[in-house]
């Protein structure tokens, strides 16, 4: 009673010392236990929660008045009575009713408005591991929201200092000696937090006592197995029916997978279910997928956030049937994939790892593999949505193996087939149905774009490597193919992109292409550069005959269009490929071995076929065939400069180009255009209704033929600007 008149009377009497109003609250608590007889009353019943607070504002008033980190009286008081370890043993027992909730909200307040480092002190981190041990224990009660809050508290934590996060490691997963820890030029004693001269003769008990510490309590192991209990308890909660909770635990996840220490990485992966909640969830939410679902719908729905995901199911359920379905896939998709973008490196490995063999191969291969139609459709279609999305690199290698195999020598036609899942997506891109064919090309146009090497030496570049599509002739013995100037050929010197009088802020400067980009053939001299460059574009401009030309007659479908898309994807490519070992001039004569037989690898193999059918296919799988095939001759690497755009090569026999092919067609469409009456107002008409510009009328007579030699001028325009580009960037970036 006194000191309640004390308390309101403060005006007339001086506050007390510090030490002594702590000392005061704390023992407010312990006389309760002794002197009540009610053990059921809530504690919010009682002054607890008020004396718990008091001692929050005490120790952080104490702070706020010394130096930093120099440690107080009350918060030696603190720790030297243990009072952490008394408080989780009244939160374990729960005793008033709802003093778990008291003791988590403590714990969270102490170590989020304390500066100081505690939890280095055994008489903090040793409490904190063992609270952490009862988060999660039961789904849905009524602590969860204070149990998330302290284990974040607690991951975040550990991200300012990760090496604190051995001290949460069980015994065999660390070596106890690590966690005598170095702050300045001291070291805190493990009871009383005060410091004593690094220099001494005795190095403190702390490590071994910290050992035992984290190993006593109900989980303690004597077979040296490892525990994570921070990463079991997040795991838990992670299955939460509440949402914000679930959020909140996997944020707590991501801090702790980002943490440099090898020993918690490896106790990650190794002695927690982390990799199995991943995959699992993955599995589950892919396997709530609709069966069949429009491509279109997978394509087009709107980018996902894994913390951001709100929803409204009505909604949802009228834009298309498995929206909602759809949505909770790529958002844990996209949680796994930042997870492991963020881990450790070795940690990021290993997850990336488990997805490839829980995910990728038991769940999606079969069903890329099945013969059902709308199933591949559909399976493709996601595939392509999850290779768009996936942005770490652990992830996407394994992802491109699982697709594609590891597989770096050379291709023959004996061993397309011995990667099964890699052979079969390269023949849908020309399967019977032109739906699935479109949706494979697309997949691969996806691929190619990505960050990795392994993608293009796998699908080309192995094939190109010994440049034996070339006869093995001299200079001299060689007959290059001449094409006159057509009639509306561009005159490059003088054109609006790429002139000389170009401003500086207008022009690329060498730095931005890629400085390896070299002329198409080692015989191409530099002086004769400008030469060249015409020559080779040229010979793209007038492969389509005058008559077959529909593009001058309409404004706006001109061959600049081409220049300016080429110039801007071209540097987009060099940016992603700059890192990569390409050497600057193709192999050299003497290094290659000529003498092999030459294969273009089954996946151009299938795109020059389907190239080749270009008059006879429909409108969107020409487009989605030239496409892919634009996207491989803008790569910065030497070969396919050569084999991909060099028209003037000399092929050895058997061999054939992307030019050599298109001559084929042109061949062939000449022979055609003789036999269509009033073949040119035709193929106008089809061009300005494709832009919009006419409206749907009668049915017009050789519509597949007419929109395949649109698109076949269009391709040939687009290969010039390339072309000129690429020779642009090399005399830019040549001394």
């Amino acid at each position: 009673m006194y000191r309640l008149v004390l308390s309101s009377c403060s005006a007339l009497a001086p506050s007390l010392p510090l030490q002594e109003d702590f000392v005061y609250h704390w023992k407010a608590i312990t006389h309760y236990y002794i002197e009540t007889s009610d053990d059921k009353a809530p504690v919010t019943d009682t002054n607890i929660p008020s004396h718990l607070e008091q001692m929050l504002d005490i120790l952080t008033q104490e702070e706020g008045e010394r130096e930093s980190g120099e440690t107080g009286p009350c918060m030696e008081y603190l720790l030297h009575h243990k009072i952490l370890e008394t408080l989780y043993t009244l939160g374990k027992a729960d005793c008033p009713p709802g003093m778990k909730q008291q003791v988590l909200t403590f714990y969270t307040k102490l170590l989020g408005r304390i500066r100081q480092p505690l939890l280095p002190h055994i008489n903090v981190h040793r409490p904190v591991q063992k609270l952490i041990r009862l988060c999660g224990e039961v789904l849905a009660a009524p602590t969860e929201n204070e149990e998330i809050q302290f284990l974040c508290i607690v991951c975040a934590k550990l991200k300012q200092d990760p090496y604190l996060v051995n001290f949460f490691l069980e015994v065999g997963c660390y070596d106890t000696q690590y966690v005598y820890m170095h702050f300045g030029n001291q070291i805190i004693e493990n009871n009383t937090g005060q410091p004593q001269a690094e220099e001494q003769a005795d190095p403190p008990e702390e490590p071994q006592v910290a050992a035992a510490g984290a190993s006593a309590g109900p989980t303690t192991n004597n077979n040296n197995n490892s525990n994570y209990n921070l990463v079991t308890s997040l795991l838990s909660l992670t299955k939460s029916p509440d949402g914000r909770i679930v959020v909140k635990a996997c944020e707590g996840l991501m801090l702790l997978v980002s943490l440099p220490e090898p020993a918690a990485a490896r106790c990650l992966t190794e002695n927690t279910e982390l990799c199995e909640l991943l995959t699992d969830r993955l599995v589950a939410f892919y396997k709530a997928l609709p069966q069949s679902m429009d491509p279109l719908d997978i394509e087009t729905v709107e980018s996902v956030n894994w913390g951001l995901d709100v929803y409204n199911l009505k909604e949802d359920a009228a834009v298309f049937t498995g929206k909602r379905a759809l949505i909770s896939f790529l958002s844990w998709l996209d949680y796994c994939d930042q997870l492991i973008k963020e881990a450790q490196k070795s940690a990021a490995a290993v997850m990336a790892k488990a997805v490839k063999e829980r995910f990728f191969v038991s769940v999606m291969e079969p069903q890329l593999m099945q013969t059902s139609e709308v199933g591949i459709l559909t399976s493709t279609a996601l595939l392509n949505r999850i290779i768009r999305q996936v942005t770490s690199e652990a992830l996407l290698q394994e992802m491109v193996y699982f697709l594609l195999g590891e597989d770096g020598g050379p291709e023959t036609v004996a061993t397309i087939a011995q990667t099964p899942l890699r052979h079969r997506l390269i023949e849908h891109c020309d399967h019977l149905s032109d739906e699935i064919s479109i949706m494979t090309l697309r997949l691969f146009e996806q691929l190619i774009q990505k960050p990795n090497q392994h993608i293009l030496h796998n699908l080309v570049l192995r094939s190109l490597e010994e440049r034996n599509y070339l006869e093995n002739k001299p200079q001299e013995e060689r007959e290059p193919m001449e094409n006159g100037q057509p009639h509306d050929a561009v005159d490059l010197e003088e054109d609006p992109l790429f002139g000389d009088d170009l401003s500086p802020d207008r022009r690329l400067s060498s730095s931005d292409w890629l400085s390896s980009s070299p002329p198409l053939s080692p015989e191409h001299s530099k002086c004769e550069g400008k030469t060249e460059v015409h020559k080779i574009v040229n010979s793209f401009l007038c492969l389509v005959p005058d008559e077959a030309k529909s593009s001058y007659q309409v404004e706006g479908t001109g061959y600049d269009t081409y220049l300016r898309d080429a110039h801007r994807q071209f540097r987009d490519y060099c940016g992603v490929c700059q890192r990569w070992d390409w050497r600057g001039n193709p192999k050299p004569f003497e290094k290659c071995n000529l003498d092999s037989p030459f294969f273009e690898g089954h996946f151009l193999k299938v795109l020059f076929d389907r190239m080749g059918r270009i008059l006879d296919q429909p409108y969107d799988v020409n487009l989605q065939v030239t496409s892919v095939l634009s996207k491989l001759s803008l790569l910065p690497h030497p070969h396919m400069h050569e084999y991909l755009l060099d028209p003037y090569i000399n092929l050895a026999p058997g061999c054939r180009s992307l030019f050599s092919v298109i001559v084929r067609v042109v061949g062939d469409l000449m022979l055609r255009i003789q036999r269509i009456p009033d073949f040119t107002p035709k193929l106008l008409l089809v061009r300005k209704r494709l832009l919009g510009l006419e409206p749907e009328g009668i049915n017009i007579d050789h519509m597949t033929l007419l929109e395949g030699v649109i698109v076949l001028e269009e391709f040939c325009k687009e290969l010039a600007a390339i072309a000129f580009v690429k020779f642009h960037a090399t005399a830019s970036s040549s001394p």
